[in-house]
């Protein structure tokens, strides 16, 4: 039987209703308090570091996001930790919880295509998350012109700007994880701890399972070793094993973007120090080319898990 009308009928519905929930849902309130205490502690520690520096660095506001002091990590270290529990935990349960309240198919019998109301889930917890990270954004920009005196430029402004767009898609790889496990599994228990299974071997067990791979596939030289330098062709095996994880697809990103004078992201070959000048920034469009392929993956894994996503709903049986 062929439908009729737009597969994105009652789109707006469900994505304001969906949004409603989020932001008035004490699971969100949670969400957003963990980061920002977490993300205060580290603006905390990197202003009164960045004080002494502030008629020096020409980059004070990107220096907030990456300077780090023990025992804590870098403002962009703690998001990269903590997005994907945003991301998680807003989306476990998208639809499973609506099959065991026993409301999908009362939603489906309305003029509302399963297209649309996957699609406005998605939209309403990506937009839940970019809202949050956009008043973090500018919660940091407001405290560097408070404590630092000192008013961004626009090119800091630019690539700050970059950096929050990144931090959207990063969450979005995220969040269609964790709304294709919401369709996989009809517990919601199992769809957070599978998620969370998943997110912890890539951010904490795939980085050092990573460089042995690597070794296995590409065994060091030993004349390399003797030299006390690594193989070249161990270290792009290493690296390219490594972006599998969107973790450090974002790490490198982000390196790229708010460390003006970062060049490569790889293995550094003396043809592209060929007329550099060490320590010299590059412009913003260059440092947002050098971190275009690892935002483009991020957008990448986003689509491909949202698509695989949509087509098990297409095909899930959803009668009550």
């Amino acid at each position: 039987m062929r439908r009729e009308g737009s597969p994105f009928q009652g789109l707006s519905t469900v994505f304001v209703k969906e949004l409603a929930d989020h932001i008035s849902s004490v699971r969100m309130l949670m969400l957003e308090l963990l980061i920002v205490f977490t993300a205060l502690a580290a603006l905390y520690e990197a202003i009164n570091s960045l004080r002494q520096n502030t008629a020096e660095d020409p980059f004070l506001l990107l220096r907030l996001f990456t300077i780090d002091q023990a025992p804590l990590p870098s403002f962009v270290a703690i998001l990269g930790f903590l997005i994907p529990l945003m991301a998680i935990g807003l989306g476990f349960d998208a639809v499973n919880s609506e099959h065991n309240r026993r409301t999908l198919s009362r939603i489906l019998a309305q003029p509302i295509y399963r297209d649309a109301l996957l699609m406005g889930k998605f939209l309403a917890a990506l937009a839940t998350i970019g809202i949050s990270l956009a008043a973090l954004w500018l919660l940091v920009i407001g405290l560097g012109l408070i404590f630092l005196g000192v008013p961004p430029g626009g090119e800091e402004i630019a690539r700050s700007l970059v950096f929050l767009v990144v931090a959207i898609f990063y969450a979005g790889v995220w969040l269609s994880l964790a709304m294709l496990l919401s369709i996989v599994f009809r517990s919601p228990a199992t769809a957070a701890l599978v998620s969370l299974g998943i997110w912890l071997f890539l951010t904490v067990l795939w980085p050092m399972l990573a460089p042995a791979i690597a070794q296995a596939v590409a065994p060091s030289d030993p004349r390399y070793a003797l030299l006390g330098l690594n193989d070249p062709a161990t270290a792009i095996w290493t690296q390219e094993l490594l972006r599998l994880s969107p973790n450090d697809l974002f790490g490198e990103a982000m390196l790229a973007v708010l460390s003006p004078s970062t060049r490569t992201l790889g293995p550094v070959f003396l043809d592209q120090l060929h007329g550099a000048v060490m320590g010299a920034p590059l412009p913003f469009g260059e440092s947002v080319m050098i971190a275009w392929p690892q935002t483009v993956g991020l957008v990448a894994g986003t689509i491909v898990l949202f698509a695989s996503g949509y087509v098990l709903f297409q095909r899930q049986e959803v009668r009550a």
